[in-house]
């Protein structure tokens, strides 16, 4: 689902209420900070492409769809990248930034959308929507297989379509421990605002799939062969100017903080933005993304 900086618990509805509610909404207001500070992710996964010479890609979790576009602007006329995300809001963002680029989104359920369509979106919940088997030649995800409910029937879904020896490459962070910046807001607000939502690592959201060796089994378990996941540490930044709307929209404080008194929030505001200073290099926020690569063939 793209997502990267949230957290989600609970079952399919759940999630699919709450990405089409106010967590979708937050990734569509802050879609241009986040496909910025998430750049650097996207490029591997475009080279990933190339270099798997695929003609037919599927972008698991595109959210608004900046993978899935660029994806589709390197292959070129040879090839097409289909977008799938079960957040409305975010697939209308998708579906108009194609249009803008000279695309048509699919909007019928069809993988490919229109002849000759080089980006398409397609919304659905990838965890058991029946794609085409052996459609693709390649799957990809920037930080959006970590919501699953079941992750081995999704990624056994997956595995269906793609064809023999197809390519699965996605990226996913590595645990909390080695991602301070990405706790920095819950620890700061949790001594003023006890209901909080806990990060459950054994349940879907960002760090589900921390664990290594249960990503290695999921894969496996889903029909998966030549698993091969390494660390992965990226610099990141962002606009000292968007930290505050990144914080105060985004993760378990953005999902509580709108309810919050008007003079609460204020003084939590103010408390967990100086907890970021750390992080602060004069007009940029700085931090270090550790995550995983992960790698596979059907």
């Amino acid at each position: 689902m793209d997502r990267g900086i949230d957290i989600v618990h609970g079952d399919d509805g759940e999630q699919a209420a709450r990405w089409n509610g106010t967590a979708g909404h937050a990734w569509v207001e802050s879609r241009a900070v986040l496909d910025e500070l998430f750049r650097p992710f996207e490029d591997l996964l475009v080279e990933a492409a190339v270099a798997e010479r695929a003609s037919r890609v599927l972008d698991v979790g595109c959210g608004t769809g900046s993978t899935t576009l660029a994806v589709a602007r390197r292959l070129g006329a040879r090839g097409r990248c289909v977008g799938v995300d079960l957040s409305e809001p975010m697939i209308t963002v998708a579906r108009t930034r194609a249009g803008q680029e000279g695309g048509q989104g699919a909007q019928d359920g069809r993988e490919g959308g229109n002849e000759g369509t080089r980006a398409s979106f397609l919304l659905a919940d990838a965890q058991d929507h029946p794609f085409e088997p052996g459609t693709f030649d390649l799957v990809v995800s920037r930080f959006g297989v970590m919501f699953f409910n079941d992750s081995v029937e999704a990624f056994t879904n997956l595995r269906r379509a793609v064809r023999d020896d197809g390519g699965l490459r996605f990226i996913t962070w590595r645990g909390p421990a080695d991602n301070p910046f990405m706790t920095t807001a819950e620890r700061a607000a949790a001594p003023f605002m006890p209901n909080l939502p806990a990060r459950r690592p054994d349940g879907p959201g960002q760090f589900a799939f921390a664990d290594p060796d249960r990503v290695r089994r999921v894969l496996e378990e889903s029909g998966w062969t030549g698993v091969d996941i390494r660390p992965l540490d990226v610099d990141c930044t962002l606009p000292e100017s968007a930290l505050v709307p990144y914080f105060t929209r985004l993760g378990p404080l953005g999902l509580v903080l709108r309810e919050a008194d008007e003079r609460i929030r204020a003084g939590l505001v103010e408390t967990v933005r100086a907890a970021f200073d750390p992080y602060v290099r004069g007009a940029e926020v700085r931090f270090t993304a550790a995550c995983w690569t992960v790698g596979a063939r059907a």
